[in-house]
C-alpha cells in the first residue's frame, strides 16, 4: 500500500506524524503542499483545510492520528 503524507514546513503535527510512521517502520512519501499547487488542490478537494493529510490506500485523514498510524503498522 502506498502512503503519502501531505505536509508543509514548520508543521508540528506533520513532524509528529512522520516521526510516528518512522517509529513503526512504515514507508511513506512526503509532498509539500506549499510548493505543489496540484497537491494543495487535491487536499482541498478531499475537504481538508489543515495538514498533515495522510492518504493510505483507500483511507485518508487529517491531523496527527496515532490510532490510524498504529493501524498501519
Amino acid at each position: 500500500m502506498s502512503i503519502i503524507v501531505y505536509s508543509k514546513p514548520a508543521c508540528v503535527q506533520c513532524t509528529a506524524t512522520t516521526r510516528a510512521l518512522d517509529r513503526h517502520g512504515v514507508e511513506y512519501d512526503v509532498i509539500d503542499v506549499s510548493s505543489d499547487p496540484d497537491a494543495f488542490e487535491l487536499v482541498q478537494s478531499l475537504g481538508y483545510r489543515q495538514v498533515p493529510v495522510v492518504i493510505a490506500g483507500e483511507q485518508h485523514w487529517a491531523g496527527f492520528r496515532p490510532d490510524m498510524i498504529n493501524a498501519l503498522a
